[in-house]
C-alpha cells in the first residue's frame, strides 16, 4: 500500500521501500517507562513510551536525533507491536504513549486490534499531520500531545525539511484540540490535549506568536512551555544553535504566557536544559 499518512504524501510501498520518513516496516528504538512527560501524564510510574523510528520533518537540532535519521532500531511486526503495548501495562506504565507515531497509524490501527490496553493511548507527534490521518488516529488516542515548533515560515524553512508546517500544524492542533478534557479525581489525564512548545535562540520571538495561537484555543487545552533546549543534531551550520536559550528569552516568552492569560500551563525552568532527559537509545 502507498504511504499518504503524512503531508509529504510520497507514496512508498512501505513493505518494500523506505519512505520521507526514512523507515520501512515498523521500527521501535526503545520502549519504557519514562518518568520525564507533563505531570498528568508520567503521574506516578511513568508514561508507557514506544519510541518509534524516522521522522519526514528532519529538524536539524532533533533531541531523539539518532532514530529520527532511523541510525538506531529494531524492526518488529504488528503483533509484536501489540505484545509490547501489553508489556507496558503489566510493568504499571500510566498510559501508552506513541513516541512519533505520524508515519505509524495504520499498523497502529491493526496492532491496537490485536490488543487494546486497559490503559489511555498518547499521541505524541512533531504536529505535522493531516486531518485524514488524525481522524484515523483518534479512534485509538485519547491524548492528543503534540509539538508546536513554529509559526514563522522563515523558521521551518530553516531548521527543518519541510517549510509548509504550520500550514500543517495550526489546522492539525485545531483538530487535536477538540478532545475532551478528562482528569481523573487524583490528576492523571484520561483524555484530553497537551499542546507542547521548545524556546530556540533568537526565535522567542516565534513563540510569543505561538503563546497567542494557544490562547485562542478551547480552555481546556493544557499547553507545556519547553526551556529544555540543548544543543544536539546536525547543527554545525547553524551557529545561533549551538547554545541553549538565554534568561532573556525566557522570560520573554513567560510575559506572553502572562499576558495571553493562559492557565493551563506547565512551565520547565532553565535547569532543564539538559542531555539527561535525551533517552539512551538501547533498545
Amino acid at each position: 500500500m502507498n504511504c499518504l499518512q503524512c503531508p509529504v504524501r510520497c507514496g512508498a510501498d512501505r513493505q518494500i521501500n523506505k519512505g520521507a520518513c526514512g523507515v520501512r516496516g515498523i521500527r521501535v528504538a526503545k520502549y519504557y517507562l519514562h518518568p520525564y512527560e507533563e505531570p498528568p501524564v508520567s503521574f506516578k510510574n511513568g508514561s508507557g513510551c514506544i519510541f518509534f523510528c524516522g521522522c519526514s520533518l528532519k529538524c536539524v537540532f532533533c533531541q531523539n536525533y539518532e532514530i529520527s535519521r532511523n541510525t538506531r532500531g529494531k524492526e518488529i511486526s504488528i503483533k509484536e507491536l501489540a505484545d509490547i503495548f501489553k508489556q507496558l501495562e503489566e510493568c504499571g506504565a500510566e498510559n501508552i504513549n506513541l513516541v512519533n507515531p505520524t508515519h505509524y497509524v495504520g499498523d497502529l490501527k491493526k496492532a491496537f486490534e490485536i490488543y487494546r490496553p486497559q490503559i489511555p493511548v498518547v499521541y505524541n507527534t512533531h504536529g505535522y499531520e493531516t486531518i485524514e490521518n488524525l481522524k484515523a488516529a483518534d479512534e485509538f488516542t485519547d491524548v492528543f500531545l503534540t509539538d508546536l515548533k513554529f509559526i514563522d515560515p522563515i523558521l521551518s524553512k530553516r531548521y527543518t525539511a519541510r517549510f509548509d508546517y504550520a500550514d500543517y500544524a495550526l489546522t492539525a492542533i485545531k483538530f487535536m484540540s477538540e478532545k475532551p478534557l478528562k482528569l481523573r479525581e487524583d490528576g492523571k489525564m484520561l483524555s484530553g490535549c497537551i499542546v507542547r512548545h521548545l524556546i530556540l535562540p533568537l526565535a522567542s520571538y516565534d513563540s510569543v506568536n505561538i503563546v497567542k495561537f494557544v490562547s485562542e484555543l478551547p480552555e481546556n487545552v493544557y499547553f507545556s512551555l519547553m526551556s529544555q533546549y540543548t544543543p544536539f543534531g546536525d547543527i554545525k551550520n547553524f551557529n545561533e544553535l549551538q547554545r541553549k536559550i538565554t534568561k532573556r528569552e525566557y522570560e520573554k516568552v513567560l510575559f506572553a504566557v502572562e499576558e495571553y492569560g493562559l492557565k493551563n500551563v506547565f512551565i520547565q525552568d532553565m535547569e532543564s536544559a539538559a542531555e539527561k532527559y535525551i533517552p539512551r537509545w538501547d533498545f
